[in-house]
């Protein structure tokens, strides 16, 4: 059954969505444009479900976000130092790289990929949801796949009901398009 945090305090709803995130929720919030669905990266079960209720094949791949890239670097493998300098500049903002995976990284997060698309939010409820999960999260789009992403708390219960397990009201960012995907290596636009 989803919960809504609207009416309680802005720390009280960001430890009680951590801590559905920590039991293996699914957590609809605000990005810097659209509503994203996350859960625990590393919780198998989880990712499973979300990818049930976008309807979306594990072979594509997810993307996580977090408050700085501390919370990226267990997932991914660095890049030399140019390339490195030229991702870091981008964040926290609406930039999502493709960077190399880390050795045993799980095929729910990557799908079929040698990459993990990653990115340091710059939305305000979405890097404070990282900080106080002390985690990076999975985002993608709160929606099922191929339709309009949800922009608002009615739309995220429109479209997705009761299957997500607390929605985190708040505005998002006024971006039209979601995150410039990139791929790290060479710095070549994926999605604009």
């Amino acid at each position: 059954m989803t919960t809504e945090l609207e009416s309680l305090p802005g720390r009280y709803k960001l430890r009680m969505a951590a801590h559905c995130i920590r039991g293996g929720g699914i957590l609809a919030y605000p990005t810097e444009a659209v509503y994203g669905l996350g859960c625990d990266p590393w919780d198998r079960a989880a990712v499973q479900r979300l990818l049930a209720i976008k309807r979306r094949p594990e072979h594509k791949g997810l993307i996580l976000i977090g408050a700085d890239f501390a919370q990226l670097e267990p997932f991914v493998e660095p890049l030399d130092a140019a390339r490195m300098q030229a991702v870091l500049a981008t964040w926290p903002g609406p930039n999502t790289w493709l960077l190399p995976t880390r050795a045993g990284m799980p095929d729910w997060l990557r799908g079929r990929h040698a990459t993990l698309a990653v990115r340091v939010t710059a939305h305000p409820i979405a890097a404070a949801l990282c900080t106080t999960a002390s985690s990076a999260l999975v985002s993608t789009s709160a929606n099922i796949s191929d339709r309009p992403p949800a922009r608002t708390p009615l739309q995220v219960r429109l479209t997705l009901g009761h299957q997500v397990d607390l929605v985190l009201a708040g505005h998002c960012g006024t971006r039209a398009r979601p995150s410039t995907i990139r791929d790290g290596r060479t710095g070549a636009v994926i999605r604009a």
